[in-house]
């Protein structure tokens, strides 16, 4: 069972929404769209679904050409952040109805929606209306629904994003498991790297219509094979800084340097662009090689155990992700350092040249 996507393109009047893009999705494997919000995420599940017409290229299910059948046709379940369900309709009724739909007989479907709600842990609310639930029973309600149709594709459409912190916590938790035990394909859209590293399998990092990358989630986010890629899986996106490499040595901003080693050795000399993740950048020196910069502090964030750190280096804005609360002065200079193993080189024309040394260790 595979889904794959040949040259698929979505055009709106005249505008690509999504460009060419070609995809594969193996039977049995959790894949995450990430990306901001207008990216393409939504527009590409509905060409998954079918639900939306490809401007060019096809959609092969399993080898067949599925490009014009209709969704009601193809075996796909959808679930969106709104709780869809059916409100005068019991838990039970609301599970049971696509079964209903497709003219399975009465056992079958007593047998699946038990299962399904067994393994939803919506068992002891099989009764219920939905607006009995809480968030958290609606939206795995709608998850039960889309599952009992034993779907060979399931698109999560940032399904947990209506719901409040607690929720979304046991929800992450709970859909790789649903994921294992049914078999299907996943697809979950999120705007979060974090959810997509919490969900684990493989991710596809979406920018303006087009997957950047495409991989296994641990690979795509340690090794981004371009400056872009590196800002959607960074939350904050990750800082850049131009420097140059001017034989063992890298030139970063106005006078200030790191030996270049490791694999930073081999780079040819010229210009380049270092990207560091928000929380590798510090205001106290823990290694002896960490590069030290002069910014002007404009904003503080407090998190309750963390501080976001807005600064101004020379016209580049950063953000920086420090443990502790911290009270700092907004306006005034704040030393902050980088340690240069957590450092990507990307080549000027955005591409990545050198992976950051703690990223290769991993």
């Amino acid at each position: 069972m595979a889904l794959e996507l040949k040259g698929v393109s979505k055009t709106v009047e005249g505008a690509e929404h999504i460009h060419p893009t070609d995809l594969l999705l193996e039977a049995g494997t959790m894949n995450v769209l990430l990306g901001p919000t207008s990216s393409g995420k939504t527009s590409l599940m509905r060409l998954m679904a079918g639900l939306d017409a490809p401007a060019t290229g096809k959609i092969l299910w399993n080898g067949q050409d599925v490009t014009g059948m209709r969704v009601q046709d193809r075996k796909v379940a959808m679930v969106y952040q709104q709780f869809i369900n059916y409100p005068s309709m019991t838990v039970y009724d609301n599970i049971a109805s696509p079964m209903k739909l497709m003219g399975a007989d009465k056992a079958e479907i007593d047998r699946r929606v038990r299962e399904t709600a067994e393994m939803m842990k919506l068992t002891p609310m099989l009764k219920r209306k939905p607006l009995e639930l809480s968030g958290g029973q609606q939206q795995r309600c709608a998850l039960a629904r889309a599952l009992v149709k034993n779907a060979g594709l399931v698109l999560l459409d940032e399904p947990l994003a209506n719901l409040d912190y607690k929720l979304r916590e046991e929800m992450r938790v709970e859909i790789p498991k649903i994921f294992e035990a049914s078999g299907s394909i996943f697809v979950y859209a999120t705007t979060e790297p974090e959810e997509a590293l919490l969900l684990g399998g493989n991710t596809a990092t979406l920018w303006e219509g087009r997957i950047t990358q495409f991989g296994l989630t641990p690979d795509v986010y340690r090794r981004p094979v371009d400056a872009t890629t590196a800002r959607v899986f960074s939350d904050p996106p990750m800082n850049f800084l131009q420097i140059s490499k001017t034989g063992g040595k890298l030139m970063f901003g106005k006078g200030q340097s790191a030996p270049a080693t490791g694999a930073l050795a081999r780079l040819a000399d010229g210009r380049y662009t270092a990207g560091f993740r928000p929380n590798h950048l510090e205001i106290g020196k823990h290694s002896a090689d960490a590069v030290e910069f002069n910014a002007t502090l404009s904003v503080t964030e407090l998190t309750g155990s963390e501080t976001f750190v807005h600064l101004d280096h020379h016209g580049e804005r950063w953000v920086g992700l420090i443990h502790g609360v911290h009270e700092l002065a907004l306006g005034k200079s704040l030393k902050v350092y980088l340690d240069p193993r957590h450092v990507y080189i990307f080549g000027e024309d955005g591409r990545l040249v050198a992976p950051a040394a703690y990223a290769m260790a991993a």
